[in-house]
């Protein structure tokens, strides 16, 4: 039997992406999202309108998609409730946002330079795909309060060991990447890490994360 539960939320699993970008000073901005999708060699990314990404993408025209592995969600939950624009939001504000200047230092996370474009790469990641922005659509109705951006892979950095000897596939049983289901975080079929971001959208999950201490 189905229900119609009237979702607040449509979030049913996708792959978190740390996104870097160039502040207008220069300076490089990383957000988590997970409203990220791939056909080919372009990817469509959700943002928020609001977003000090969504404005970095519009006039820099480019940006890195890192691709963390489920052992990295220390690293994406630290900046999971930060923003890059020094004007925090009253919205924002009540879920626990906060500015957050230096991102990869509150993640704990180290850049390295891109070959392609300007933006930085998340040395940690597992997968990094250099883009720039093709197309920017205006998303949702009746007032789009968020842009649907298609952007163009132009390099992707793998692990050495994530590819297939001899060919150019990432191995399907080595990568195991973050999801992030109902803004709870998974890898592996289990919730891996009490979640900044349900906390601040006051989720009602209530979810006891397996342990991954073995030790």
């Amino acid at each position: 039997m189905h229900v119609v539960p009237g979702l607040k939320v449509l979030y049913f699993g996708t792959p978190v992406v740390l996104i870097s970008s160039l502040n207008e000073d220069g300076t490089a901005n990383l957000a988590p999202m997970s409203s990220a999708w791939w056909l080919g060699q372009s990817c469509m990314l959700g943002l928020g309108n609001s977003a000090q990404t969504t404005a970095n993408l519009l006039r820099e025209g480019e940006c890195v998609l890192n691709l963390p592995s489920s052992a990295m969600v220390d690293a994406v939950d630290r900046i999971a409730l930060t923003t890059g624009k020094p004007t925090v939001s009253a919205t924002k504000a009540s879920q626990g946002y906060r500015y957050e200047p230096d991102k990869f230092t509150a993640a704990q996370l180290t850049e390295q330079a891109s070959e392609l474009v300007r933006a930085p790469r998340v040395a940690e990641c597992p997968v990094q795909l250099e883009c720039r922005v093709v197309s920017a659509h205006p998303f949702g109705a009746p007032h789009p309060r968020a842009t649907a951006f298609e952007v163009e892979v132009l390099r992707a950095h793998v692990e050495e060991k994530l590819v297939i000897p001899g060919t150019h596939y990432v191995d399907p049983l080595g990568w195991d990447p973050l999801i992030m289901k109902f803004c709870e975080f998974f890898g592996g079929g289990a919730n891996l890490h009490p979640s900044r971001l349900a906390e601040g959208w006051h989720m009602p999950h209530g979810l006891q994360p397996v342990s991954t201490d073995h030790g």
